[in-house]
């Protein structure tokens, strides 16, 4: 079994014993864990996935909780390995628990956390960022400038697309989708086309208001329309952004066929999760379309990249860093603890998981409550009334 390297201790006579397999960014999740008597053990072993052996040596003997990181392998093995060690609470730091076998954690009666509601906003404004610097190539741009090669202004030199007025499709329009989908309306002025199984309703009234708005400023107004299929947004997008949740359904929703129906100069954004899009079709579409453009923060295979994927200069490719602003990060170092501090604490489940604001304030306490609990149900807890 291994043993990690180096681990970084924090109030080391609280009562109980919470690991963190992660260094995570901020300090008020540790000073929350051990201001209710928490010993709380980081690792700080210089390993960007740990092994179910590594965690086994961390949980140890006795371990009350443990806050964990989405790549790793969160299953039988680690459950049972927690529950014999007197814990009944883990908390993904992140809002996605692909990761993680709730069935295995339920049956030995761990309550599993996650972090939803807090990268929102964030994850929204990669999407966009994505969307902005390939429709005017800022990356390709950006290599030419460092590698020396401009000697000069030239008439065809790094032509991209004007996004004003052209059309951004989502498919998901949630949470995520629809924050992403209203940056790209206001922002650049684009009429959205979407596709969802349930009616983005707010999402509409903001386009149509937002339309409304420009109209009577002596524009021309935005507009909006709800597909009927995915396949319509693909044909009539000149961007589109991808938010569905990844399941049996949605896995490699994005393939050869349905890359084909797309505009031959549109531009394909993945924010959501890497097994969505058909990785070795995408590669052989960048090919042989040169001025199709996608921006990856996701991949199938995470951490690696279909061969060829990182030889095309029509892709953008970043290291799934959507949440990866300072107050989101922080913020989900935060929930992740207070999951498993308010099992610990035998708190009731917070209402709505979605509203996590008086859980971020600094200025006051957090209500006593866990912020999110997946399988909360299934393992009978209590829903607060707060």
């Amino acid at each position: 079994m291994a043993t990690p390297v180096s681990i970084e201790v924090w109030n080391p006579n609280g009562k109980y014993r919470v690991v963190s397999t992660k260094p995570m960014p901020g300090t008020r999740w540790i000073r929350l864990l051990t201001d209710q008597d928490c010993r709380v053990e980081i690792c700080t072993q210089r390993k960007t996935i740990l092994s179910v052996d590594d965690i086994l040596a961390l949980i140890g003997d006795k371990c009350d909780g443990v806050i964990g990181q989405l790549t790793e392998d969160w299953g039988e093995v680690l459950f049972s390995g927690l529950s014999r060690a007197g814990g009944r609470a883990f908390s993904n730091m992140a809002v996605g628990y692909n990761n993680v076998d709730v069935n295995a954690a339920t049956k030995y009666g761990v309550a599993v956390g996650n972090t939803p509601g807090v990268l929102t906003e964030t994850t929204a404004e990669l999407a966009a960022s994505l969307s902005l610097s390939a429709s005017r190539r800022i990356v390709e741009a950006d290599e030419f400038m460092r590698a020396g090669l401009y000697d000069g202004w030239l008439p065809h030199l790094f032509v991209g697309n004007l996004l004003k007025g052209q059309t951004v499709g989502v498919i998901g329009a949630g949470r995520i989708g629809s924050a992403y989908a209203r940056m790209m309306v206001e922002g650049f002025k684009m009429n959205l086309i979407y596709y969802d199984l349930y009616q983005a309703t707010r999402l509409e009234k903001f386009v149509t208001a937002y339309g409304e708005f420009l109209k009577a400023s002596g524009e021309a107004p935005v507009t909006w329309r709800r597909a009927s299929t995915m396949e319509e947004v693909l044909r009539e997008a000149d961007v589109i952004s991808l938010h569905p949740v990844l399941d049996k359904t949605t896995y490699h929703l994005v393939n050869k066929e349905r890359l084909s129906m797309m505009k031959k100069e549109a531009i394909l954004v993945n924010c959501s999760r890497g097994p969505v899009i058909d990785e070795a079709a995408l590669v052989e579409h960048l090919k042989e379309n040169p001025m199709f453009r996608v921006g990856l923060d996701v991949f199938e295979e995470e951490p690696y990249m279909k061969p060829g994927l990182a030889d095309m200069k029509n892709a953008i490719v970043v290291p799934h860093i959507a949440s990866a602003s300072k107050w989101t990060r922080e913020g989900m170092a935060t929930l992740a603890a207070l999951n498993v501090l308010g099992k610990i604490k035998g708190y009731p489940v917070w209402s709505d998981p979605n509203r996590v604001e008086p859980f971020l304030n600094e200025n006051s306490p957090p209500p006593a409550a866990c912020p999110s609990i997946v399988n909360a149900k299934a393992l009978g807890l209590t829903a607060s009334k707060l």
